[in-house]
């Protein structure tokens, strides 16, 4: 797996679009008629996020946050008092947060298109960088991670989400539920009732592009089944994970939110304190 794949996903299916009707499709380009939208409902689906926001102090911290989507975030910490700069390996990204920038007129230090294996900034720039469902993204984790160490101050904090190895999305959903009813469908593939539902069918067509087997195999069918069947790679984390990834840190503080496991029913039964898919980590890189 390399950078280009996952770069290649992700500018052409730059995250959230889909759900409220695409920038370039039901909202015909109005910028501000999607932000609006999409916020909202980020906000409603993952309204734990601007607490854990909160649980940081960004005043006049100088901030850099790595993988944009939206901008969502990047507003958030820019209102929050962040002296914020904006990194994303996709020019689609770039380009929608600088609209939003330029019609929410918020300030901001710098924004850039560019990798996390060659952050485009001087050494020891940066109090605090941030990065929201981005890192467990990045095949290359650990030069990812040298990078974020340079770009820091001495001292300087990592703030990120990563998936959860310990969820219940993880656990039960992805490893147990959605792999069973692949292999219950496969041998029905050719039919319009298996073939009725998007998803399932991009399954299905990738199973049987590698074998049923293959696909299976617990961490292909991972990286298929965080973002979409056609996501090229992903990680779930523990805490343990975290610090063998992230060896140029020291881990502070991790906590889990936002339970989330389709096809099963629980978003919003609870806060996902135990089982959530979200593990927030606060890190100090080493001197």
């Amino acid at each position: 797996m390399n950078e280009t794949d996952v770069q290649s996903f992700w500018n052409a299916h730059p995250c959230g679009d889909h759900i409220v009707g695409g920038l370039h499709g039901a909202f015909a380009d109005d910028y501000e008629s999607f932000f609006a939208s999409y916020d909202a409902w980020r906000y409603r689906q993952e309204g734990h996020i601007p607490a854990c926001l909160d649980r940081t102090d960004w005043r006049d911290k100088k901030v850099l946050e790595i993988g944009l989507g939206q901008g969502a975030e990047s507003e958030q910490l820019i209102r929050r008092g962040a002296r914020w700069s904006g990194l994303d390996l996709t020019s689609e990204s770039v380009d929608r947060v600088r609209a939003r920038l330029t019609i929410r007129d918020l300030p901001h230090d710098g924004l850039r298109q560019g990798s996390a294996l060659d952050i485009p900034w001087p050494d020891n720039t940066f109090d605090v960088v941030f990065s929201h469902g981005v890192l467990h993204h990045i095949p290359d984790i650990l030069g990812a991670q040298a990078q974020i160490h340079r770009v820091l101050k001495p001292g300087g904090t990592l703030v990120a989400m990563l998936y959860a190895r310990s969820s219940l999305n993880y656990q039960v959903s992805i490893r147990l539920v959605r792999r069973a009813t692949l292999a219950a469908a496969y041998p029905l593939r050719r039919t319009r009732l298996a073939r009725s539902s998007p998803m399932l069918r991009q399954h299905l067509d990738n199973a049987e592009r590698v074998g049923l087997r293959e696909y299976l195999k617990l961490d292909n069918f991972t990286h298929r089944s965080t973002d979409g069947p056609l996501n090229p790679f992903a990680r779930v984390y523990s805490n343990r994970e975290v610090a063998r990834d992230f060896r140029d840190f020291e881990l502070l503080e991790s906590y889990q939110r936002y339970l989330h496991a389709p096809p099963l029913p629980v978003h919003g039964l609870g806060s996902g304190s135990r089982l959530g898919w979200h593990l927030w980590v606060r890190l100090r890189a080493r001197s």
